[in-house]
């Protein structure tokens, strides 16, 4: 069977790490915090979950749906961590779904054969292969920061991982390729 342009195992994986995996996940964390809890920063070196939203919201729109997608590229990153009013939780989840499906749209797409073909983005010379391996990497990267901080504000098990020999929840489970 040939595979067609959605069917490329990176692409397919990338997209469902993004939409399937840790965006619930996030908007999950997001649900449980209080908007103050939202905006908590440990430290000045450190960033709050809403700044990590807004950070991963910019990351994908600029790397996939700019860098790949063709779509102008109006990122404004220091923006994304410098922001201390408060956004109310609603938006910050909306924008990060647009953005997630917009990604979405552009990943489906790519072909296999352009792949190897490299881009410009943020000055880095990278092919879209390691572009889509950067985004992914990068939204588990951030993922698993909120999800900590979660945890730490609110006390809870997220009930995101089981230990060998639990039960699984078969709505939580992640597919194969």
């Amino acid at each position: 069977m040939t595979k067609t342009k959605s069917t490329h195992p990176i692409i397919v994986q990338a997209d469902r790490v993004m939409k399937q995996l840790y965006l619930p996940r996030i908007v999950s964390c997001l649900e449980q915090l209080s908007p103050e809890q939202i905006w908590w920063r440990p430290n000045e070196a450190s960033n709050s979950v809403g700044n990590m939203v807004l950070h991963l919201s910019g990351n994908v729109r600029q790397w996939i749906i700019s860098g790949l997608g063709g779509a102008v590229d109006m990122r404004q990153r220091d923006l994304e961590f410098s922001q201390r009013n408060p956004l109310p939780r609603r938006l910050l989840i909306g924008r990060l779904r647009n953005t997630v499906s917009e990604a979405s749209r552009v990943l489906r797409k790519l072909s296999p054969e352009g792949l190897a073909r490299v881009h410009r983005i943020q000055r880095f010379r990278v092919t879209e292969m390691e572009a889509i391996f950067h985004v992914a990497e990068h939204f588990s990267h951030h993922a698993g920061q909120i999800i900590l901080l979660t945890k730490m504000l609110t006390g809870r098990d997220m009930k995101f991982t089981h230990l060998p020999g639990e039960k699984k929840p078969k709505s939580r489970r992640l597919r194969a390729l």
